[in-house]
C-alpha cells in the first residue's frame, strides 16, 4: 500500500526533474532574452546610431583624427555611452521593450538613470555628439547638437509625454511631478 501511494509522487517528481533537465523553461527564458537583445540592438542602430554616428560622420566627412587637447572629447563621449547603454538595459530588463517608439517598454521604467532625470537617453546621445564635436573640433557638430536638442524637446513635450501619460496614467503623472525633464536632480 505504501509503495502505491509513493509511486504517483515519484512519477510526478521524475517528470518535473526531466522537464527541468530538458531546459524547456530555460530555453523559453533564453529565447525571450535573446529577442529583447535583438530588438534593442536594431532600435539602437536605427535611432541613436543614425543620430550619434551616421549623421556626425556625414557632417565631418573624411576628417583627420583628433590632436592635442581634443582627446578630452572622449570624456563626454564615454559618459554618454555609459548612460545610453544603462538606459537601454533598463528598458530591456525592467520595461521589456526597447527605445524605439514602435517597440516601447511594456512596463513603466523609473529606475537607473530614470530616477534622476526623465530623459537620460537623450542626454546620453547628446553627450556622445558633444564628445564627437570636441574630439574633432567641429562647430558643425555643435550646431547639429543644438538642432537635435530642439527636435528632442519638441518630440518629448508634443508626443512622448502625452503618450506616456495615456499608457501609464497616474504612475507617470506622479513620476513627472517628482523627476525633472532635462536637468538631473542630485540624490
Amino acid at each position: 500500500m505504501a509503495a502505491r501511494s509513493f509511486a504517483p509522487w515519484w512519477a510526478a517528481a521524475a517528470r518535473s526533474i526531466a522537464r527541468a533537465a530538458s531546459g524547456r523553461p530555460a530555453v523559453r527564458s533564453v529565447r525571450v532574452s535573446l529577442q529583447i537583445v535583438i530588438r534593442s540592438l536594431v532600435s539602437v542602430i536605427v535611432l541613436p546610431g543614425v543620430a550619434a554616428v551616421l549623421i556626425p560622420w556625414l557632417i565631418l566627412g573624411p576628417a583627420s583624427g583628433p590632436d592635442g587637447a581634443a582627446w578630452v572629447g572622449l570624456l563626454p563621449l564615454g559618459f554618454g555611452l555609459v548612460i545610453f547603454t544603462w538606459c537601454v538595459f533598463e528598458f530591456a530588463t525592467r520595461g521589456r521593450g526597447t527605445l524605439a517608439p514602435w517597440d516601447a517598454p511594456r512596463r513603466f521604467v523609473a529606475s537607473g538613470p530614470y530616477r534622476l532625470v526623465r530623459n537620460p537617453m537623450y542626454l546620453g546621445v547628446g553627450s556622445v555628439v558633444l564628445g564627437e564635436a570636441i574630439l574633432f573640433g567641429s562647430l558643425s557638430l555643435l550646431g547639429y547638437l543644438a538642432a537635435l536638442a530642439v527636435i528632442w524637446h519638441l518630440f518629448v513635450i508634443l508626443w512622448e509625454e502625452p503618450s506616456l501619460e495615456r499608457t501609464f496614467g497616474d504612475e507617470y503623472r506622479s513620476y513627472r511631478e517628482s523627476v525633472p525633464r532635462w536637468l538631473p536632480r542630485m540624490p
